[in-house]
Formats: C-alpha cells, sequence, structure tokens
C-alpha cells in the first residue's frame, strides 16, 4: 500500500467575463468580515440561511425605471489668481443624470446635463460654446480631492433627478448605493462590484450556492445610514462562486416584511434586465436599461473632441488680465 502524499490540489483559474477595462466586479473583497455593524438574522436566524426563490405572489414588475449617471473629464486646467506667483490646479468635467422606464418598451424620460470647473481657486464661471462650466468649489487642487468633488456634485444631481421622480413604477433600481433615494417609493439600490465583505465567514458560502433569480435572506447594515441588503445572482457563465452577483439595498425604515416583499420583487424582476456578455463589456450586472441610460447620457454630453475645442476658445479668448498667454493655453 502506498504511503506517497497525495498530490497537493491545484488552484484554478476563472476568465471573468467583465471587460479588463472596467476593473472587476469583485475589488478588493476582504477575506475577513468587515467591521460594518451587520444583522443578518432579520429575516431567518443565521442557522437557518440558505437560498431563497421569489414567494409565489411576489410577480415581476410590470412598470420598472432605472435610474443612472455618467461623469467624463474635459480638461485638466491651471488658475493663476491675481498676485499669485503659482497656478492651482482645476478640472472641467462635464456629468449627467437620467431615467429609463422599462413597460412594454423601454424610454429615456428625462436627462440633466451640467457642466463644472473644479477647483480651489477664485475664479468665475467658464463660458463656452459648448455651454457654462460652473465653478464647483473644493477643498484642495489634489487628483483625489478634484474627483471627489465631480463624483459628489454627479450624486447630488441623481438625488435630484430621483426625487422629482413622477412616474408609477412599480420598481425603481438605483444603480448604485441607495443613499440619499431612500425617500423615493419602491426604490432599490443596486451594487454591481463588491469592495466589502458584509457577511460573516459562515455564511458567505450561501452567496456562492444562489442560482440565478435567487436571493439571501435580508441582512441589516448600518455606516453612515441604515439600510436592508440582500444579494442576487444574474443568469449568465459562473467562472466563480460570485460570477453575476449583484448586492441590493432598501431603506432600513421600511420594516423587515415590506423589505422582504420588496427583495422578493427585486428578484422576479431584475434577472429578465441582465446584459449579455457578447453585447456588455460588464455583463451580466450591467442591466440592459441601465447600459442604453449611460449610452444616452454620454450623447448628451456632446463629443469629447468638441467638448475641448471650446474649451481652448474659450479660454484664448479670455481677457489678458485673466492669466498669462502660456497658461491660457493649458486647458
Amino acid at each position: 500500500m502506498s504511503t506517497d502524499p497525495a498530490p497537493a490540489a491545484r488552484p484554478t483559474i476563472a476568465v471573468e467575463t467583465w471587460d479588463p477595462d472596467y476593473g472587476s466586479a469583485l475589488l478588493d473583497m476582504a477575506t475577513e468580515p468587515s467591521d460594518v455593524a451587520v444583522d443578518p438574522a432579520v429575516e431567518l436566524p443565521p442557522a437557518q440561511w440558505r437560498a431563497l426563490s421569489p414567494s409565489p405572489d411576489a410577480k415581476p414588475a410590470v412598470r420598472v425605471a432605472f435610474i443612472d449617471g455618467v461623469r467624463r473629464m474635459e480638461a485638466l486646467v491651471w488658475i493663476t489668481e491675481a498676485g499669485a506667483a503659482t497656478p492651482k490646479r482645476g478640472i472641467c468635467a462635464s456629468y449627467a443624470a437620467g431615467v429609463v422606464e422599462a413597460a412594454e418598451l423601454a424610454k429615456v424620460t428625462r436627462v440633466e446635463v451640467r457642466r463644472g470647473l473644479f477647483t480651489s481657486a477664485d475664479i468665475e464661471a467658464l463660458r463656452t460654446q459648448a455651454g457654462t462650466f460652473e465653478v464647483m468649489r473644493v477643498a484642495g487642487e489634489e487628483t483625489e480631492q478634484l474627483t471627489l468633488g465631480l463624483q459628489q456634485r454627479l450624486g447630488e444631481l441623481e438625488i435630484e433627478v430621483a426625487s422629482a421622480l413622477d412616474t408609477e413604477a412599480d420598481l425603481v433600481v438605483v444603480d448604485g448605493p441607495l443613499s440619499g433615494r431612500q425617500q423615493v417609493p419602491g426604490a432599490v439600490g443596486y451594487v454591481k462590484t463588491h469592495r466589502v465583505a458584509y457577511l460573516p465567514e459562515d455564511l458567505a458560502p450561501v452567496v456562492a450556492a444562489l442560482e440565478p433569480g435567487q436571493r439571501t435572506p435580508l441582512f441589516l447594515t448600518t455606516t453612515s445610514w441604515t439600510r436592508y441588503s440582500w444579494y442576487l445572482r444574474l443568469p449568465g457563465p459562473r467562472v466563480h462562486p460570485w460570477s453575476g452577483i449583484a448586492r441590493l439595498e432598501a431603506d432600513g425604515d421600511l420594516g423587515p416584511a415590506p423589505a422582504a416583499r420588496l427583495a422578493d420583487v427585486s428578484a422576479a424582476t431584475i434577472p429578465a434586465y441582465a446584459s449579455l456578455p457578447h453585447k456588455d463589456p460588464r455583463a451580466p450586472q450591467n442591466l440592459f436599461p441601465i447600459a442604453g441610460l449611460e449610452r444616452d447620457l454620454r450623447h448628451r454630453l456632446g463629443a469629447a473632441a468638441t467638448v475641448a475645442r471650446a474649451l481652448y476658445r474659450a479660454v484664448r479668448a479670455a481677457p489678458a488680465s485673466d492669466s498669462s498667454p502660456g497658461e491660457r493655453r493649458q486647458a
């Protein structure tokens, strides 16, 4: 009888369907439970956690509204304030948010476009043929500070669009966290990427065991705000245990029973909108109405080259007292 040790199991390799240009759906996910306060006993005791299919009375939503936003940095600018020896850095950026409603057909029903000059410098709005870049104050000029300022304004615009939603949608899917939009009836936040391991390690296998259209039980999380969350698997290739997994959020003030009903409706509805790998580089999580809305919003921003030319002309035409010729060419 051989006493040779059994060969060690070889690691497996999975090729993710997401385009590498978009990073990964599974980003820096912690291998240990996070320090976020989590209550996994909202719907089922942890010992009874299992994959859940929608209840029989949870019919797919007929009218679904999707909300999303896009942003684009148009140019880096240098601004020399009066009497200053060195310029300050800023960015000119365009951003937009909108709504697409899907019933029998998908239709974009609202779009809001903004342009901003993000800087800590004391300067007036920059008027161009492509639109006015309103001054958006930020605390500094580091790249991270400027982009965070842009992301904050985009988030505020998405909240504005969501708050003004005038529809009788049965389900409202907000692309990204629900924070700031909890008051929208029937709204869920839809998070495509996973940076934090919210569940304790002994419950994580329930996520891996989900079949398409199934969800985990609810769990309550508290950070700067409180929400119900659940994981949902979408249809598509399963190359690793978290393939096609999205995390959804609902208002923490709903109560467990209404939140569970909303989770069931989401599980009965959202998988039908999953994108296909040969059509979308972020399939299946990037739902096709959201992908269509993103294309429409980017079109509304205007061609990047056209906006860049408009910025250059506006800066070149600015009065000489505003900046030196060398500085004007930096835009």
